[in-house]
């Protein structure tokens, strides 16, 4: 029988693995895997579909019955380049109560935590069964989690509460925005700019469809919310523009433009018709463009797509965390997570992890030893709970 590692030792152990978002998990996978296996339990690997380096986990112990407890992660993190780091950012620090490195906060904090009580409930003999589920590109727009869930549902009997570990501070967290990305290039026709009226610059007709966005803030800040989006800061659907590139010389109209449009929906709002009216406006600019030369375009891809989590009625993931923690307080937050994903596959679902959001994606991340302790303590009481 392998050694079994406390949560402290699984948390250094996962933090030494670069898995930043561009790069390869699969040896903190293959690590996990073989850890698990040392226990006797079966963990599966499900491969991303075209990228052979890199894969999710899953895996359930306990009964081999439905109703499961599944607790969420993600193993990917976010760049450190360019980042003024004072420690080695893959190499847990512990200094002034706090434990330095990235993804201690977001989120391997929590992925070894469920990784140890996934252990111990094993060797506990659960009467309600737990289950592990990690993922891959969560940072890049949880763009793993579908197909994880997909095969979890394969393979495992369905769990009934998803407590996703994103920083909350071990509050319950019931509701998120959801989020669509698109890739936009506009190609255009370049001429000398002296004779811009018989060229079609492609900067300048992206900027049409970018202040279109401008616009839709602008009408969407002034409506009155509805009772779940006044939950919310801001309380409406946002677009926004934050990448943009494109032109040879500024005497030439621009033959390509390049940004990405995306959008951070309240719940109760359709995604599809947000969809539907940027390419509605993208296909009306494309008109206007075509009409002076025939072979320019407007081409939208979409590189991620989140659903929004929506708070519960008597959900029953919000009941078992809010029974473990005390916590009655009435959380929601503006960005996403896998939540929507698992709720959107018929999965009651609430957010509660260790950690402080702000501290995710900085320079000298932290979890406060405090922090985790606490996620520590909610691990033994949801044990208890399954026992």
């Amino acid at each position: 029988m392998t050694e079994k590692l406390s949560p402290r030792a699984i948390l250094d152990k996962l933090v030494s693995f670069p898995t930043v978002s561009h790069d390869t998990n699969l040896p903190l996978i293959e690590w996990v895997q073989a850890y698990l296996a040392g226990h006797g339990i079966t963990a599966r690997q499900h491969p991303h579909e075209t990228d052979p380096a890199k894969a999710a986990l899953f895996a359930h112990v306990g009964p081999d019955i439905e109703g499961a407890v599944v607790l969420s992660g993600h193993t990917d993190v976010v760049p450190v380049a360019g980042q003024p780091w004072s420690t080695d950012p893959f190499t847990v620090v512990e200094k002034d109560g706090k434990l330095f490195g990235r993804g201690t906060c977001d989120m391997k904090g929590f992925d070894a935590l469920a990784i140890w009580a996934l252990v111990e409930g094993h060797y506990a003999g659960l009467s309600r069964p737990l289950q592990l589920a990690l993922s891959y590109d969560e940072e890049i727009g949880c763009t793993g989690a579908a197909p994880l869930i997909v095969s979890m549902n394969k393979y495992l009997p369905k769990g009934s509460a998803v407590i996703v570990g994103e920083p909350s501070m071990m509050g319950a967290v019931t509701g998120h925005k959801g989020g669509t990305g698109f890739k936009v290039h506009v190609r255009g026709f370049e001429v000398h700019s002296s004779l811009m009226h018989t060229g079609v610059n492609a900067i300048m007709y992206g900027a049409k469809l970018i202040d279109w966005a401008n616009e839709m803030n602008i009408e969407n800040r002034a409506k009155d919310p509805t009772a779940i989006a006044g939950t919310f800061e801001p309380p409406w659907t946002t677009v926004h523009v934050g990448t943009i590139e494109g032109g040879t010389a500024h005497n030439i109209t621009a033959l390509d433009c390049h940004f990405g449009l995306d959008f951070r929906f309240v719940p109760g709002e359709s995604r599809a018709d947000w969809v539907a009216r940027a390419k509605a406006k993208a296909a009306d600019i494309e008109a206007e463009m075509q009409a002076v030369v025939p072979e320019t375009y407007i081409d939208m891809q979409e590189f991620f797509s989140v659903p929004p989590l929506t708070p519960e009625e008597n959900g029953a993931a919000e009941s078992l965390v809010r029974s473990l923690t005390g916590d009655n307080a009435s959380r929601v937050v503006s960005y996403g997570t896998e939540g929507g994903h698992f709720q959107e596959a018929g999965y009651s679902t609430v957010i509660c992890g260790p950690g402080d959001i702000a501290q995710a994606h900085q320079p000298d991340e932290f979890l406060t030893v405090a922090q985790f302790d606490a996620g520590h303590d909610f691990m033994q009481k949801l044990l208890a709970a399954c026992a």
